[in-house]
């Protein structure tokens, strides 16, 4: 399945300044049933999102109008836990398309960067800087260029580059998953196929 391209992204965002966010507190178990990747995002942080009557918890950020844009900024050890696919999906399906973190769990970035979400790892005191830029002000917006690899504080200037697999930069500019990757080399892979002995 096919997701949108991504270049640059210039967006406001919204802090989650937690460590060890896993993916139960971002998708818990019990909305794991579905199989299509779709509807998860109204239970992104359900448990955080919601009381138990379903009315909205006020002091969480998800539900604080102020804070809005399709850049998430997490504590480090973001998506630490089991290694559940949907907790990407419900990222992807709430809006965003760039997660923040000085620190992310494997799986979770690999699920990431299968979906369409790009994970963005920084350092620690970047991290700092970019929470300071949105608790001075919630519009202060962000750009993320993934061919340069770069997140900057628009604001400021100040930019800090970040690593991502050639191959996975080279999906999510195109739109690709890996489904997708192989259609688009359909016949490459045909031709090398006729010159290998059967």
């Amino acid at each position: 399945m096919a997701y949108d391209k991504f270049t640059t992204l210039t967006s406001t965002a919204v802090p989650l300044p937690i460590e060890n966010v896993d993916t139960d507190q971002i998708i818990p178990a019990r909305f794991l049933k579905a199989t299509e990747r779709k509807g998860f995002g109204d239970n992104l942080f359900r448990d955080w999102r919601y009381n138990q009557d379903n009315s909205q918890k006020a002091d969480f950020v998800l539900n604080n109008p102020k804070y809005s844009g399709k850049i998430l900024v997490g504590g480090k050890n973001f998506g630490s836990g089991s290694s559940r696919e949907h907790a990407a999906w419900a990222v992807y399906d709430y809006g965003f398309r760039v997660v923040i973190s000085s620190f992310f769990a494997d799986i979770f970035r690999g699920n990431c960067l299968n979906i369409g979400v790009l994970p963005v790892q920084v350092s620690p005191e970047f991290l700092e800087k970019i929470f300071t830029a949105i608790e001075t002000d919630s519009n202060a917006e962000f750009n993320v260029s993934l061919s340069e690899q770069t997140v900057t504080i628009v604001v400021t200037g100040e930019s800090e580059s970040f690593d991502i697999n050639d191959y996975k930069k080279g999906n999510m500019t195109n739109g690709f998953d890996d489904i997708d990757y192989l259609l688009n080399i359909k016949e490459a892979i045909t031709e090398f196929a006729k010159t290998r002995p059967f």
